[in-house]
């Protein structure tokens, strides 16, 4: 039996969410085509009606997870609040669902040029909107954008990287938001 077009585009929706949590909570390596399939409710047989293969799909669902990412940010009413969202336990325990450069920076930096073009993309769209919210010269702003977005995806990893019990988990956290928001001034 044949779906519609909408059907189908529907169904590749849902693997393509369903590939963009999964690779940021277990990596591109932790995550199968099979288990990918299966948490969008699907078999394995229909994963090549989508892509043409997994690498292909990771670059695709690492764009789906940065506009996933624009659409939080855009709910922050400024950087402050912004970086109270980012730099939180909330965001530490939840990989799957926040920032793909905190999840997958060391993967990406690894993969085929596909996965890492659609990397930088999205982190290029990240800079450029926390330099938006930036006073100062234009060269100036760019800096600090850099340095920002780098210590909070750094802080983000490093939290992650220790035990959740660790007093030093929240203290990277604290710290580079407290640091960073004395940047904004």
């Amino acid at each position: 039996m044949r779906i519609s077009k909408a059907q189908a585009q529907a169904n590749r929706d849902r693997v393509l969410a369903a590939a963009a949590e999964m690779f940021r909570a277990h990596g591109f390596e932790g995550v199968s085509v099979g288990e990918l399939m299966s948490a969008a409710g699907f078999t394995h047989g229909g994963f090549y009606n989508h892509f043409g293969s997994k690498e292909a799909l990771a670059a695709e669902a690492l764009s789906a997870a940065w506009t996933q990412m624009e659409a939080e940010r855009a709910r922050a009413a400024d950087l402050a609040q912004l970086l109270d969202g980012y730099l939180s336990p909330a965001a530490r325990g939840a990989p799957g669902r926040s920032c793909p450069a905190a999840a997958l920076a060391g993967e990406v930096s690894r993969g085929p040029p596909a996965v890492r073009a659609a990397f930088a993309e999205g982190l290029e769209r990240m800079i450029a909107e926390v330099e938006g919210g930036l006073s100062g010269e234009s060269a100036e702003r760019r800096s600090r954008a850099v340095a920002l977005v780098s210590g909070m995806v750094g802080a983000l990893m490093l939290s992650r990287a220790v035990p959740e019990a660790s007093p030093l988990a929240d203290e990277l956290l604290a710290a580079t938001r407290r640091e960073a928001k004395r940047a904004l001034l």
